[in-house]
C-alpha cells in the first residue's frame, strides 16, 4: 500500500519520503535515522521492507520517527508517508489509513501478547481516516465496523494482485517459498494467477536464510524439475548468488473503484481542502 501511494504521489509532483523503522535491520537502533541506500546497505542493515520501499521513494529507517522525519523535511521531502506508523503519536498526521485483513478481521479481538492486535479495535477504528479491506472478503466488515467509525470515514476495498510477469510462470513447474506473516496468502495468489506450484514452502516472517537452508530448497527443487519462485521482499534477503537462481513474482495493489487512490490522494495533498497545490 505504502508503495502504491507513494508512486502514485510522486506522479503528481510530489516529493515523497518514506519513513519506516526497518523491522529485522541494525540501522537507526541507536535513534539516528539512515537514508538507505541499496549500493550499500543490505537487509539485515535496514530491513527487506526498506530495501524494497527505497527503490521507489527516499527511504529513512529509524526508530525516532520525529529525528527521521526532519531529516526528511531538511532533504526536502514536501510529503511523508510513515509505513506502519499508525500507533506512532509523535507526528502530526493529516490522514490516517487503517488496513484491515478480508480473511482474518480482527482475529479474536485480543492485544499482543493473547492475539494479532496491538489495540484494541474501538480505538483504532476511532483514529481513522480511511480504512481499506484487503483481499477476499471472509468476515462480516460491517459487522466489525458498525458504530465504531467517525461519521464519514471511507471504507475501502483492494487486492493484492500478481504483476503481469507471472504469466511467464504458467504451466512451468514452480517451486514457491516465501517468508512473510501469512506466506499461504502468496501461494494463492500465485494459483489464482494461473500458477500451480508443485510445493510450497513457508517460513516466519523476515526471516534470514541460512545458506544450508538455500542449499535445501535448491537440492529440493531440482528433485522435483521446478523453478525456485518467491517473493520481492523475500528476495530482498537472499545473497546475490543465489538470488540470481530465483524467479520473483512482484505484486500490486488493485482497487475495487479505480478512482479511490485519486480520492485518497486528494485528501493527503489536501487538494480540495486547501484549493492549491
Amino acid at each position: 500500500m505504502v508503495l502504491d501511494l507513494a508512486q502514485r504521489l510522486r506522479a503528481r509532483g510530489r516529493v515523497v519520503h518514506i519513513l519506516t523503522r526497518g523491522y529485522g535491520g541494525r540501522a537507526g537502533r541507536d535513534g539516528i535515522p539512515v537514508l538507505v541506500n541499496d549500493a550499500l546497505h543490505t537487509s539485515r542493515d535496514v530491513g527487506d521492507e526498506a530495501l524494497l520501499l527505497a527503490r521507489v521513494a527516499p527511504c529513512w529507517v529509524g526508530r525516532d520517527r520525529v529525528a527521521a522525519a526532519r531529516n526528511a523535511i531538511a532533504d526536502g521531502a514536501d510529503c511523508l508517508l510513515m509505513d506502519d506508523g499508525f500507533q506512532n503519536a509523535g507526528l502530526h498526521k493529516d490522514i490516517s489509513l487503517l488496513l484491515i485483513d478480508g480473511m482474518t478481521g480482527f482475529g479474536n479481538g485480543c492485544v499482543l501478547p493473547a492475539g494479532p492486535l496491538r489495540e484494541k479495535p474501538e480505538s483504532g477504528l476511532a483514529a481513522a481516516d480511511m480504512v481499506v479491506v484487503t483481499g477476499a472478503v471472509r468476515v462480516n466488515v460491517a459487522g466489525l465496523l458498525a458504530g465504531r467509525l467517525r461519521p464519514g470515514v471511507p471504507v475501502l476495498h483492494a487486492d493484492l494482485v500478481m504483476d503481469s510477469g507471472v504469466d511467464t510462470l504458467r504451466g512451468k513447474r514452480v517451486f514457491a517459498f516465501a517468508g512473510l506473516a501469512r506466506p499461504q496468502k502468496f501461494f494463492q495468489a500465485l494459483s489464482v494467477s494461473g500458477v500451480t506450484p508443485v510445493h510450497c514452502e513457508p517460513f516466519p516472517d523476515h526471516h534470514m536464510f541460512r545458506r544450508a537452508e538455500l542449499e535445501r530448497l535448491e537440492q529440493m527443487a531440482a528433485g522435483m524439475t521446478a523453478e525456485l519462485v518467491t517473493t520481492p521482499k523475500d528476495a530482498a534477503r537472499l545473497p546475490a548468488d543465489f538470488r540470481r537462481k530465483v524467479r520473483v513474482a512482484g505484486v500490486h495493489v488493485n482497487w475495487s473503484d479505480p478512482e479511490m487512490p485519486d480520492r485518497i490522494l486528494d485528501v493527503m495533498c489536501n487538494l480540495k481542502a486547501g484549493g492549491q497545490e
